[in-house]
């Protein structure tokens, strides 16, 4: 190794200087010590915005499912519902509750009112 004022050359193998120290020793950690504090900052900005990333895919896969089943739940019950409100269903459900109610034989009249 060759130190020139304030140069500093590193000869040889580099992965021996850092697994003796003299890579610390001389000063390169140093000099560049805040561009090392910077790129540690954004490993872990992005290490925390691909966990937060993936736990909302996770919820919008959620919604989603819980939007498709609350779908096919309104579908069937609105088939439910067209099917008990049509005039023989209701009145099988009078009949087998034993209620004694009767259709009506007469057609619905309009009153008029006059202002």
């Amino acid at each position: 190794m060759k130190i020139f004022k304030n140069n500093i050359k590193l000869e040889g193998n580099p992965l021996r200087s850092v697994m003796d120290g003299t890579l610390f020793y001389k000063g390169v950690i140093k000099k560049n010590l805040a561009f090392i504090i910077f790129c540690t900052f954004l490993l872990v900005f992005y290490i925390g915005n691909r966990y937060k990333c993936e736990g909302q895919l996770t919820q919008i896969e959620r919604l989603e499912r819980e939007i498709t089943d609350l779908r096919y739940e309104s579908i069937t019950t609105s088939a439910e519902l067209m099917s008990l409100s049509r005039q023989s269903e209701v009145l099988r459900l009078v009949k087998d509750r034993g209620l004694e109610l009767n259709e009506s034989v007469k057609a619905p009249q309009r009153i008029y009112i006059e202002n």
